[in-house]
């Protein structure tokens, strides 16, 4: 492990020794369970939200966020939704997506090609403005700081905050990963500051090391990796997160000539580079079950506590 502690924001931490190489680590380098699901919202007003099964719970912490991250997979995943996204109308899951990026996964109910490098919604101008239809993105695992309860969440991190370049310890999360690796440091074994780009016209996220965990943090982080949610919520969507069981409206099937020139516009746009990320892309919301009309409003208030500050 690198000793030189000059790449982290902080770090007065004295680490023990004879901690064991990163499982995460070799998985990186390498190129369903749980009641419920738990997962951290990232929203367009700057803050972040806590959510259990699609519910909010506590108030939501505004700017940054300070996580010990558990799981990540070797290959940014991919996502499609045919629809655009319409809060007024019920989640649904994706109508494709791949974990590994490569193929779409066997639940994808709409699969829009047998593999990801030939798909018709890969292509430069499938999507809006220009960009391609089939989003890229990561979903991690991971825990709050300071929270000792072992409760994982998944957290999901799109295009526009995976690629470009960081500016000394701070970078987007492809930069970042590149960033630790190349300074001897583990994922797993670092504070991890996630916190919104005041600089950019869109919700970016940025990335940057704190400090190295603690021995008690060290100690929870093993133990948190050998539970099933610490994998699992790398490999499902933010829909399936939220429990949305509403499968999407599938895709008309194309013709011949659309296929042929779907082809011959992926040809001609072959010196895209494969990293260039995509149009921002909201987080699918699950819509609230219509209500009895006897307020319950102060029943909901007593069960939730009180996570973080707004300000």
């Amino acid at each position: 492990m690198n000793t030189d502690l000059s790449i982290f924001k902080q770090d007065d931490v004295v680490v023990g020794a004879g901690r064991t190489p990163s499982a995460l680590s070799k998985e990186l380098a390498k190129g369903s369970g749980g009641i419920g699901s738990r997962r951290i919202q990232t929203n367009t007003n700057g803050t972040f939200k806590r959510l259990v099964n699609g519910e909010q719970i506590g108030d939501a912490l505004r700017g940054e966020i300070n996580v010990l991250i558990l799981w990540a997979l070797s290959s940014v995943s991919r996502i499609y939704y045919k629809e655009k996204y319409d809060a007024n109308k019920d989640a649904t899951l994706p109508n494709c997506w791949s974990n590994m990026g490569d193929k779409p996964e066997e639940a994808a109910t709409d699969a829009q090609h047998a593999n990801c490098a030939d798909c018709p919604q890969n292509i430069k101008g499938s999507g809006e403005n220009g960009s391609k239809a089939c989003r890229y993105q990561r979903r991690i695992s991971l825990l709050v700081e300071g929270d000792s309860s072992g409760d994982i969440y998944q957290f999901n991190i799109p295009a526009k905050s995976l690629f470009g370049k960081g500016t000394g310890n701070i970078h987007p999360f492809e930069s970042y990963l590149s960033y630790l690796l190349a300074n001897g440091e583990d994922l797993d074994n670092v504070v991890t500051n996630i916190r919104y780009d005041d600089n950019a016209d869109t919700m970016e996220l940025l990335f940057t090391p704190l400090r190295h965990i603690n021995d008690t943090e060290y100690a929870l982080v093993q133990e948190c990796q050998l539970k099933p949610d610490a994998q699992r919520y790398t490999k499902i969507t933010v829909a399936q997160a939220d429990q949305v069981t509403k499968l999407p409206a599938p895709t008309a099937p194309e013709s011949p000539a659309q296929v042929t020139a779907a082809r011959l516009e992926k040809e001609a746009a072959a010196v895209t580079p494969v990293d260039e990320p995509d149009a921002p892309i909201e987080e699918p919301v699950k819509r609230q079950p219509k209500k009895d009309p006897k307020p319950i409003k102060d029943d909901i208030a007593d069960v939730l506590s009180a996570w973080a500050d707004d300000e």
